[in-house]
Protein backbone atom coordinates (compact mmCIF):
# COMPACT_ATOMS: atom_id res chain seq x y z
CA UNK A 1 0.00 0.00 0.00
CA UNK A 2 2.75 2.02 -0.51
CA UNK A 3 4.74 3.92 -3.35
CA UNK A 4 8.18 2.18 -3.57
CA UNK A 5 9.62 4.41 -6.45
CA UNK A 6 11.17 7.72 -4.84
CA UNK A 7 11.47 10.04 -8.08
CA UNK A 8 7.95 11.26 -6.85
CA UNK A 9 9.92 12.90 -3.95
CA UNK A 10 12.95 13.54 -5.96
CA UNK A 11 10.52 15.55 -7.99
CA UNK A 12 9.04 17.54 -4.99
CA UNK A 13 5.97 15.24 -4.82
CA UNK A 14 4.56 13.65 -1.93
CA UNK A 15 4.97 9.77 -0.35
CA UNK A 16 1.61 8.52 0.80
CA UNK A 17 0.93 5.36 2.55
CA UNK A 18 -1.68 3.76 3.94
CA UNK A 19 -1.05 2.04 7.37
CA UNK A 20 -1.97 -1.68 8.17
CA UNK A 21 -6.16 -1.33 8.90
CA UNK A 22 -6.58 1.98 6.84
CA UNK A 23 -7.12 3.86 9.74
CA UNK A 24 -4.51 6.05 9.02
CA UNK A 25 -2.61 8.06 6.40
CA UNK A 26 1.10 9.07 6.00
CA UNK A 27 2.29 11.51 3.86
CA UNK A 28 6.04 12.85 3.59
CA UNK A 29 7.36 15.43 1.70
CA UNK A 30 10.20 17.74 2.02
CA UNK A 31 9.40 19.50 4.66
CA UNK A 32 8.94 16.30 7.20
CA UNK A 33 5.95 14.12 7.52
CA UNK A 34 1.98 14.19 8.55
CA UNK A 35 -0.02 11.44 10.01
CA UNK A 36 -3.83 11.85 9.27
CA UNK A 37 -7.00 9.91 10.93
CA UNK A 38 -9.12 8.35 8.69
CA UNK A 39 -11.75 7.33 10.97
CA UNK A 40 -14.12 10.22 9.25
CA UNK A 41 -13.01 11.57 5.92
CA UNK A 42 -16.50 12.86 4.14
CA UNK A 43 -16.04 16.32 6.00
CA UNK A 44 -12.59 16.55 7.46
CA UNK A 45 -9.21 15.18 8.22
CA UNK A 46 -8.13 15.13 11.09
CA UNK A 47 -4.36 15.89 11.66
CA UNK A 48 -3.00 13.29 14.17
CA UNK A 49 0.92 14.66 13.76
CA UNK A 50 3.54 16.36 12.06
CA UNK A 51 7.60 16.77 11.97
CA UNK A 52 9.04 18.90 10.48
CA UNK A 53 12.41 19.59 8.87
CA UNK A 54 13.62 16.63 7.51
CA UNK A 55 12.99 15.54 3.96
CA UNK A 56 11.19 12.13 4.31
CA UNK A 57 11.91 9.08 1.79
CA UNK A 58 9.98 6.70 3.36
CA UNK A 59 7.43 6.66 6.68
CA UNK A 60 5.25 3.91 7.99
CA UNK A 61 3.05 3.76 10.81
CA UNK A 62 2.44 0.96 13.03
CA UNK A 63 -1.65 0.15 12.88
CA UNK A 64 -2.96 2.84 15.43
CA UNK A 65 0.12 2.79 17.64
CA UNK A 66 2.47 5.56 18.43
CA UNK A 67 5.62 3.42 16.98
CA UNK A 68 6.42 5.13 12.97
CA UNK A 69 9.64 3.88 10.90
CA UNK A 70 10.92 6.56 9.36
CA UNK A 71 13.60 7.06 6.58
CA UNK A 72 15.27 10.40 5.84
CA UNK A 73 16.02 11.03 1.85
CA UNK A 74 19.29 12.76 3.08
CA UNK A 75 19.93 9.60 4.68
CA UNK A 76 18.49 6.88 2.62
CA UNK A 77 20.19 3.62 4.13
CA UNK A 78 19.54 5.01 8.08
CA UNK A 79 15.78 3.81 9.99
CA UNK A 80 14.89 5.82 12.66
CA UNK A 81 12.10 3.87 14.88
CA UNK A 82 10.15 6.56 16.79
CA UNK A 83 7.90 7.16 18.77
CA UNK A 84 6.03 9.88 17.51
CA UNK A 85 3.57 11.03 20.52
CA UNK A 86 6.87 11.88 23.10
CA UNK A 87 8.81 13.00 20.26
CA UNK A 88 11.33 10.45 20.80
CA UNK A 89 13.85 8.00 18.91
CA UNK A 90 13.81 4.55 20.25
CA UNK A 91 16.87 3.26 18.09
CA UNK A 92 18.31 3.84 14.55
CA UNK A 93 19.84 0.65 11.95
CA UNK A 94 22.26 1.76 9.33
CA UNK A 95 22.73 -0.66 6.16
CA UNK A 96 24.92 -1.26 3.51
CA UNK A 97 22.24 0.32 0.57
CA UNK A 98 19.76 2.60 0.05
CA UNK A 99 16.45 1.29 2.30
CA UNK A 100 13.19 0.96 -0.52
CA UNK A 101 10.85 -0.06 1.19
CA UNK A 102 10.02 -0.61 4.91
CA UNK A 103 7.12 -2.70 6.05
CA UNK A 104 5.60 -3.31 9.65
CA UNK A 105 3.34 -5.86 11.83
CA UNK A 106 2.84 -6.61 15.42
CA UNK A 107 5.96 -9.55 15.24
CA UNK A 108 7.99 -7.76 12.71
CA UNK A 109 9.62 -5.24 11.32
CA UNK A 110 10.89 -5.99 7.59
CA UNK A 111 13.43 -3.36 5.48
CA UNK A 112 13.97 -4.53 1.74
CA UNK A 113 17.28 -3.28 0.10
CA UNK A 114 17.73 -3.83 -3.63
CA UNK A 115 19.41 -7.04 -2.87
CA UNK A 116 18.43 -8.70 0.25
CA UNK A 117 15.82 -8.37 2.79
CA UNK A 118 16.15 -8.14 6.65
CA UNK A 119 13.91 -9.23 9.22
CA UNK A 120 13.83 -7.71 12.70
CA UNK A 121 11.39 -8.83 15.77
CA UNK A 122 9.80 -5.81 16.23
CA UNK A 123 9.65 -5.92 20.18
CA UNK A 124 13.05 -5.91 20.73
CA UNK A 125 14.21 -4.72 17.08
CA UNK A 126 16.87 -7.33 16.85
CA UNK A 127 17.69 -8.83 13.78
CA UNK A 128 16.34 -12.35 13.41
CA UNK A 129 16.61 -13.29 9.61
CA UNK A 130 18.45 -11.87 6.82
CA UNK A 131 17.32 -13.17 3.35
CA UNK A 132 20.61 -12.51 0.80
CA UNK A 133 21.07 -12.22 -3.12
CA UNK A 134 17.33 -11.86 -3.69
CA UNK A 135 16.72 -11.16 -7.61
CA UNK A 136 17.57 -7.39 -8.22
CA UNK A 137 14.08 -5.66 -6.73
CA UNK A 138 15.18 -1.87 -7.75
CA UNK A 139 11.88 -0.90 -6.64
CA UNK A 140 11.70 -2.48 -3.21
CA UNK A 141 8.69 -4.22 -4.09
CA UNK A 142 7.71 -6.70 -0.94
CA UNK A 143 4.48 -7.50 1.15
CA UNK A 144 4.31 -8.41 4.84
CA UNK A 145 0.94 -10.03 5.97
CA UNK A 146 -0.75 -7.68 8.64
CA UNK A 147 -1.96 -10.67 10.64
CA UNK A 148 0.63 -11.89 12.66
CA UNK A 149 -1.04 -15.56 13.00
CA UNK A 150 -0.25 -15.85 8.92
CA UNK A 151 2.72 -13.21 9.15
CA UNK A 152 4.07 -14.36 6.05
CA UNK A 153 6.48 -12.15 3.43
CA UNK A 154 6.26 -11.56 -0.34
CA UNK A 155 8.64 -10.69 -2.92
CA UNK A 156 9.70 -11.28 -6.00
CA UNK A 157 11.32 -14.69 -6.89
CA UNK A 158 12.81 -13.33 -10.15
CA UNK A 159 13.77 -10.38 -12.11
CA UNK A 160 12.80 -11.84 -15.45
CA UNK A 161 9.55 -13.46 -14.87
CA UNK A 162 6.65 -13.02 -12.67
CA UNK A 163 7.28 -15.50 -9.53
CA UNK A 164 6.39 -14.49 -5.90
CA UNK A 165 8.55 -15.93 -3.10
CA UNK A 166 6.42 -16.42 -0.10
CA UNK A 167 8.46 -16.57 3.03
CA UNK A 168 6.73 -17.25 6.47
CA UNK A 169 8.70 -14.45 8.72
CA UNK A 170 7.97 -16.37 12.26
CA UNK A 171 9.26 -19.52 11.37
CA UNK A 172 11.93 -18.27 9.35
CA UNK A 173 11.74 -21.09 6.52
CA UNK A 174 10.13 -20.21 2.81
CA UNK A 175 6.57 -21.45 2.09
CA UNK A 176 6.36 -21.74 -1.41
CA UNK A 177 6.98 -19.95 -4.83
CA UNK A 178 4.14 -18.95 -7.00
CA UNK A 179 4.43 -18.66 -10.48
CA UNK A 180 2.07 -15.72 -10.89
CA UNK A 181 2.87 -14.10 -14.11
CA UNK A 182 4.91 -14.53 -17.87
CA UNK A 183 6.54 -10.75 -16.62
CA UNK A 184 8.42 -9.53 -13.98
CA UNK A 185 6.32 -8.26 -10.96
CA UNK A 186 4.91 -5.11 -10.51
CA UNK A 187 2.56 -5.34 -6.98
CA UNK A 188 1.94 -7.96 -4.52
CA UNK A 189 -0.71 -7.66 -1.45
CA UNK A 190 -1.87 -9.65 1.25
CA UNK A 191 -5.64 -10.12 2.46
CA UNK A 192 -6.44 -8.96 5.69
CA UNK A 193 -6.21 -12.54 7.22
CA UNK A 194 -2.90 -13.20 5.27
CA UNK A 195 -4.17 -16.20 3.69
CA UNK A 196 -3.99 -14.81 0.18
CA UNK A 197 -2.04 -12.69 -1.75
CA UNK A 198 -2.47 -10.79 -5.02
CA UNK A 199 -0.41 -10.28 -7.72
CA UNK A 200 0.45 -7.81 -10.82
CA UNK A 201 2.94 -7.89 -13.42
CA UNK A 202 5.12 -5.01 -15.31
CA UNK A 203 2.53 -5.31 -18.34
CA UNK A 204 -0.73 -4.52 -16.00
CA UNK A 205 -3.47 -6.15 -17.60
CA UNK A 206 -4.23 -9.19 -15.71
CA UNK A 207 -4.56 -9.18 -11.71
CA UNK A 208 -4.35 -12.72 -9.92
CA UNK A 209 -5.27 -13.88 -6.68
CA UNK A 210 -3.50 -17.16 -5.27
CA UNK A 211 -3.95 -19.34 -2.04
CA UNK A 212 -0.58 -18.79 0.63
CA UNK A 213 -1.14 -22.28 1.23
CA UNK A 214 -0.57 -23.95 -1.51
CA UNK A 215 -0.56 -21.50 -4.28
CA UNK A 216 -3.59 -22.22 -6.11
CA UNK A 217 -5.41 -19.52 -8.06
CA UNK A 218 -8.39 -18.63 -6.51
CA UNK A 219 -9.03 -15.59 -8.83
CA UNK A 220 -8.24 -13.82 -11.82
CA UNK A 221 -9.39 -10.31 -13.50
CA UNK A 222 -8.59 -8.00 -16.66
CA UNK A 223 -7.95 -4.28 -15.67
CA UNK A 224 -8.07 -3.37 -19.67
CA UNK A 225 -6.97 -4.95 -22.56
CA UNK A 226 -6.04 -2.12 -25.37
CA UNK A 227 -3.14 -0.67 -23.50
CA UNK A 228 -0.74 -1.70 -20.49
CA UNK A 229 -0.13 0.13 -17.80
CA UNK A 230 2.02 0.46 -14.80
CA UNK A 231 0.41 -0.55 -11.93
CA UNK A 232 1.27 1.32 -8.80
CA UNK A 233 -1.30 -0.55 -5.78
CA UNK A 234 -3.00 -3.34 -4.88
CA UNK A 235 -5.26 -3.72 -2.00
CA UNK A 236 -8.19 -6.24 -0.54
CA UNK A 237 -10.19 -4.25 1.43
CA UNK A 238 -10.40 -4.40 4.79
CA UNK A 239 -13.54 -6.97 4.93
CA UNK A 240 -11.90 -9.01 2.11
CA UNK A 241 -14.77 -8.77 -0.67
CA UNK A 242 -13.38 -6.63 -2.63
CA UNK A 243 -9.89 -5.66 -4.66
CA UNK A 244 -8.71 -2.56 -5.82
CA UNK A 245 -6.09 -1.87 -8.36
CA UNK A 246 -4.29 1.85 -9.36
CA UNK A 247 -2.35 2.60 -11.93
CA UNK A 248 -0.91 5.33 -13.81
CA UNK A 249 -3.96 6.00 -15.66
CA UNK A 250 -6.99 7.83 -14.53
CA UNK A 251 -9.31 5.15 -13.29
CA UNK A 252 -9.22 2.66 -10.28
CA UNK A 253 -10.58 -0.26 -10.73
CA UNK A 254 -12.45 -2.15 -8.11
CA UNK A 255 -12.89 -6.20 -8.66
CA UNK A 256 -15.87 -8.47 -6.22
CA UNK A 257 -14.56 -11.39 -4.94
CA UNK A 258 -17.27 -13.46 -5.08
CA UNK A 259 -16.17 -16.59 -2.69
CA UNK A 260 -18.50 -20.17 -3.38
CA UNK A 261 -19.79 -20.96 -0.21
CA UNK A 262 -21.22 -24.55 0.04
CA UNK A 263 -24.37 -23.72 0.71
CA UNK A 264 -24.50 -21.54 -2.48
CA UNK A 265 -23.09 -24.00 -4.72
CA UNK A 266 -26.15 -26.44 -4.98
CA UNK A 267 -27.89 -23.11 -5.97
CA UNK A 268 -25.10 -21.98 -8.56
CA UNK A 269 -24.94 -25.34 -9.97
CA UNK A 270 -27.45 -25.44 -12.34
CA UNK A 271 -25.92 -21.63 -13.44
CA UNK A 272 -22.48 -23.19 -13.48
CA UNK A 273 -23.71 -26.01 -15.62
CA UNK A 274 -24.69 -23.60 -18.39
CA UNK A 275 -21.90 -21.94 -18.26
CA UNK A 276 -19.62 -24.37 -18.33
CA UNK A 277 -21.38 -26.21 -21.23
CA UNK A 278 -21.39 -22.88 -23.40
CA UNK A 279 -17.69 -22.17 -22.84
CA UNK A 280 -16.94 -25.61 -23.83
CA UNK A 281 -19.19 -25.17 -26.79
CA UNK A 282 -17.25 -22.12 -27.46
CA UNK A 283 -14.02 -23.76 -27.73
CA UNK A 284 -15.11 -26.85 -29.08
CA UNK A 285 -16.38 -24.91 -32.35
CA UNK A 286 -14.11 -22.12 -32.32
CA UNK A 287 -10.34 -22.91 -32.41
CA UNK A 288 -9.25 -19.68 -30.62
CA UNK A 289 -6.16 -19.28 -28.79
CA UNK A 290 -5.64 -19.67 -25.13
CA UNK A 291 -4.32 -15.71 -24.61
CA UNK A 292 -8.22 -15.61 -26.50
CA UNK A 293 -9.54 -18.08 -24.25
CA UNK A 294 -8.57 -16.29 -21.27
CA UNK A 295 -9.86 -13.16 -21.77
CA UNK A 296 -13.40 -14.97 -22.14
CA UNK A 297 -13.02 -16.95 -18.84
CA UNK A 298 -11.16 -13.80 -16.94
CA UNK A 299 -13.49 -11.42 -14.25
CA UNK A 300 -14.33 -7.96 -15.23
CA UNK A 301 -14.13 -4.59 -12.56
CA UNK A 302 -17.28 -4.92 -10.49
CA UNK A 303 -16.83 -1.05 -9.81
CA UNK A 304 -14.56 1.87 -10.67
CA UNK A 305 -13.44 5.87 -10.02
CA UNK A 306 -12.49 7.94 -12.34
CA UNK A 307 -9.31 10.44 -10.55
CA UNK A 308 -9.23 14.11 -11.94
CA UNK A 309 -5.18 13.91 -13.10
CA UNK A 310 -3.75 10.47 -15.28
CA UNK A 311 -0.20 9.83 -15.25
CA UNK A 312 0.50 10.22 -11.64
CA UNK A 313 0.91 7.45 -9.35
CA UNK A 314 -2.07 6.87 -6.47
CA UNK A 315 -1.85 4.54 -3.84
CA UNK A 316 -5.50 3.33 -3.11
CA UNK A 317 -7.85 1.12 -0.14
CA UNK A 318 -10.97 0.04 0.33
CA UNK A 319 -12.48 0.74 3.82
CA UNK A 320 -15.34 0.79 6.05
CA UNK A 321 -16.06 4.34 7.56
CA UNK A 322 -18.92 5.10 9.75
CA UNK A 323 -20.26 1.49 8.36
CA UNK A 324 -20.18 2.76 4.72
CA UNK A 325 -17.58 1.03 2.25
CA UNK A 326 -14.88 3.69 0.94
CA UNK A 327 -12.81 3.70 -1.59
CA UNK A 328 -9.44 6.51 -0.43
CA UNK A 329 -7.15 7.20 -3.28
CA UNK A 330 -3.98 9.18 -2.23
CA UNK A 331 -2.11 10.84 -4.92
CA UNK A 332 1.63 11.76 -5.33
CA UNK A 333 0.30 15.10 -5.83
CA UNK A 334 -0.76 15.53 -2.40
CA UNK A 335 -4.44 14.91 -2.62
CA UNK A 336 -6.87 12.64 -0.79
CA UNK A 337 -9.86 11.78 -2.74
CA UNK A 338 -12.71 10.08 -1.05
CA UNK A 339 -15.20 7.52 -3.15
CA UNK A 340 -18.25 5.81 -1.94
CA UNK A 341 -18.75 2.71 -3.27
CA UNK A 342 -21.64 1.42 -4.67
CA UNK A 343 -23.46 -1.68 -3.63
CA UNK A 344 -24.68 -2.63 -7.26
CA UNK A 345 -21.33 -1.76 -8.36
CA UNK A 346 -20.48 0.87 -11.50
CA UNK A 347 -19.44 4.38 -11.29
CA UNK A 348 -18.01 5.50 -7.33
CA UNK A 349 -19.03 8.53 -6.48
CA UNK A 350 -16.62 11.29 -5.31
CA UNK A 351 -17.26 12.61 -2.18
CA UNK A 352 -14.88 14.30 -0.74
CA UNK A 353 -11.25 16.04 -2.32
CA UNK A 354 -8.45 16.79 0.84
CA UNK A 355 -5.66 18.68 0.26
CA UNK A 356 -2.70 17.38 2.08
CA UNK A 357 -0.32 19.88 0.71
CA UNK A 358 -0.78 23.06 3.17
CA UNK A 359 -0.67 21.35 6.83
CA UNK A 360 -0.15 24.09 9.98
CA UNK A 361 2.54 22.80 11.95
CA UNK A 362 1.44 21.50 15.06
CA UNK A 363 2.13 22.06 19.00
CA UNK A 364 6.09 22.04 18.96
CA UNK A 365 7.47 19.31 21.59
CA UNK A 366 8.36 20.02 25.23
CA UNK A 367 12.22 20.03 25.71
CA UNK A 368 11.90 16.37 28.09
CA UNK A 369 10.19 15.07 24.58
CA UNK A 370 13.08 15.84 22.31
CA UNK A 371 14.46 13.40 20.45
CA UNK A 372 16.94 11.06 22.66
CA UNK A 373 20.00 9.48 21.92
CA UNK A 374 20.73 5.98 20.36
CA UNK A 375 23.74 4.47 19.00
CA UNK A 376 23.68 3.11 14.89
CA UNK A 377 23.16 -0.20 14.38
CA UNK A 378 24.31 -2.17 11.94
CA UNK A 379 22.49 -5.08 10.82
CA UNK A 380 25.44 -6.66 8.66
CA UNK A 381 27.80 -7.54 11.58
CA UNK A 382 24.98 -9.06 13.33
CA UNK A 383 24.24 -6.59 16.11
CA UNK A 384 21.15 -5.97 17.90
CA UNK A 385 18.74 -3.19 19.10
CA UNK A 386 20.08 -5.17 22.55
CA UNK A 387 23.57 -4.86 21.41
CA UNK A 388 23.90 -1.03 20.98
CA UNK A 389 22.02 -0.39 24.28
CA UNK A 390 25.08 -1.94 25.98
CA UNK A 391 27.63 -0.74 23.83
CA UNK A 392 30.52 1.26 25.13
CA UNK A 393 30.82 4.67 25.82
CA UNK A 394 27.04 4.74 25.37
CA UNK A 395 25.16 6.86 28.26
CA UNK A 396 22.05 4.59 27.64
CA UNK A 397 20.87 1.92 29.98
CA UNK A 398 21.99 -1.56 29.43
CA UNK A 399 18.83 -2.88 30.72
CA UNK A 400 16.43 -1.93 27.98
CA UNK A 401 12.39 -2.46 28.43
CA UNK A 402 12.17 -3.60 24.41
CA UNK A 403 9.36 -1.49 22.85
CA UNK A 404 7.18 -3.33 25.32
CA UNK A 405 2.85 -3.88 24.61
CA UNK A 406 1.93 -2.64 21.39
CA UNK A 407 -2.27 -2.75 22.54
CA UNK A 408 -4.99 -0.45 23.53
CA UNK A 409 -2.54 3.23 23.59
CA UNK A 410 0.23 1.76 22.40
CA UNK A 411 2.60 2.96 25.49
CA UNK A 412 6.27 2.39 24.10
CA UNK A 413 9.11 1.79 27.10
CA UNK A 414 12.20 4.50 26.48
CA UNK A 415 15.63 3.29 27.27
CA UNK A 416 16.64 5.76 29.64
CA UNK A 417 19.71 8.35 29.37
Amino acid sequence: MSLSLRPDIDAGGFFVNFNQDCSSLAVGSNNGYSLFSLNSVDANLDQIYNSYGEEIRLVERLFSSSLVAVVALNAPRKLKVCHFKKGTEICNYSYSNTILAVKLNRSRLVVCLEGSLYIHNIRDMKVVHTIRDTPPNKTGLCALASDSDHCYLAYPGSATVGEVQIFDAVNLHAKTMIPAHDSPLAAIAFSQMGTEVATASEKGTVIRVFSVNDGSKLFEFRRGVKRCVSIASLAFSTCSKYLCCSSNTETVHIFKLERVSPESNDQDSGKDHWMGYISKTVSSYLPLPSQVKDVFTQGRAYASAVLPVAGLRHSAVITTIQKALKLLVASQDGYLYVYQLPLEGGDCQLVKKHDLRNVEPMNTPRPESLPIGVPSVSPPGGASYAAALKGGGSSVSSNPSGIGSLEDDHQLHQPQQ
